[in-house]
């Protein structure tokens, strides 16, 4: 696969709308980081109008973590609401920052990791999960490591554009690759690359089974396996966390998972499973949590968004 380059066809006139707000969420990228969390804190309230996603998240909350009383619950809806909109403001940091800068907001720790898999010339899956500072952790990420990343094609041409070229501007050889492409994700970690890779969505019961997930029966692919198996790669963990004092983030490079695969699809899915509840625990209100998370349901059981 090649890089992302830019189509004459992205400026037609249908298109200059989504242009302008391009440039208006590129001239924001450039405040200073404390200012653009502080806007991002006051426009929070407005994720209030989409009913919907606030309600996926109520309803989620309320499964995983039944402990809490509903006042507790809804405290933490509200700092998941401003994590969620300090996510808008960060995705423009990662796509529009150039390194220097992103190389001043975060810490580091597990490097060496990475770079063992390196010179042993093995393929790595770089494994996390879909924290709302997903797309920052990855460009701080691409500041230490080169590798290809998994993405959803969008439906507008522009915002497509947009996320292929912000995402492959990580690192300097970087590519990005169509989620279904499974085929070029396998051929790039046989060829000793490094993919980054988030099963935790609900794609349906389709190749997937029922795992643990916070005491709650979750769907999650099986593919896991079969990719690190065929691709011939060594699995490697890593989560980031934006700090309470504002500061930044620290961006963490967990140990390899031994082995794995084990050669028991079901097992290994749990053990993604637990490792991504331990890490979402340290942060649960970072977490993506305005999505149908459980909407595939063991049969005869009820859905939890109707």
């Amino acid at each position: 696969m090649n890089r992302t380059h830019f189509s004459a066809a992205l400026l037609h006139p249908r298109y200059w709308l989504f242009w302008l707000g391009a440039g208006v969420w590129f001239l924001l990228a450039q405040l200073p980081y404390r200012w653009q969390m502080w806007l991002a804190k006051k426009a929070a309230p407005l994720l209030y109008l989409n009913k919907k996603r606030i309600n996926y998240g109520r309803i989620n909350l309320q499964h995983c973590f039944p402990d809490l009383s509903e006042q507790e619950r809804e405290v933490m809806l509200k700092k998941n609401a401003e994590s969620m909109s300090a996510a808008m403001f960060e995705t423009g940091i990662g796509w529009f920052w150039p390194q220097w800068r992103l190389r001043k907001l975060h810490r580091i720790t597990g490097k060496e990791h990475l770079e063992q898999a390196e010179k042993d010339g093995v393929g790595v899956l770089l494994l996390t999960t879909h924290f709302s500072t997903l797309d920052i952790g990855s460009a701080f990420l691409g500041c230490n490591t080169e590798f290809d990343g998994l993405y959803r094609p969008h439906s507008n041409a522009v915002y497509d554009y947009l996320q292929r070229k912000g995402r492959e501007s990580y690192c300097k050889s970087g590519i990005a690759i169509p989620r279904d492409s499974v085929r070029t994700m396998i051929a790039h970690l046989r060829r000793g690359r490094a993919v980054w890779y988030a099963p935790d969505r609900d794609l349906g019961p389709k190749n997937s089974v029922f795992v643990d997930f916070f005491g709650v029966p979750t769907a999650m692919i099986t593919a896991t396996s079969k990719i690190v198996q065929l691709g011939k790669a060594r699995v490697i963990p890593f989560t980031q966390f934006r700090r309470d004092d504002g500061s930044g983030y620290d961006l963490v490079i967990h140990p390899p998972f031994e082995d794995f695969p084990s050669g028991d699809e079901v097992a290994d899915t749990q053990r993604i499973a637990a490792f991504m509840e331990g890490e979402i625990a340290k942060a649960p209100e970072q977490y993506f949590w305005a999505q149908q998370r459980f909407k595939t349901r063991p049969e005869g059981e009820d859905s939890f968004y109707e």
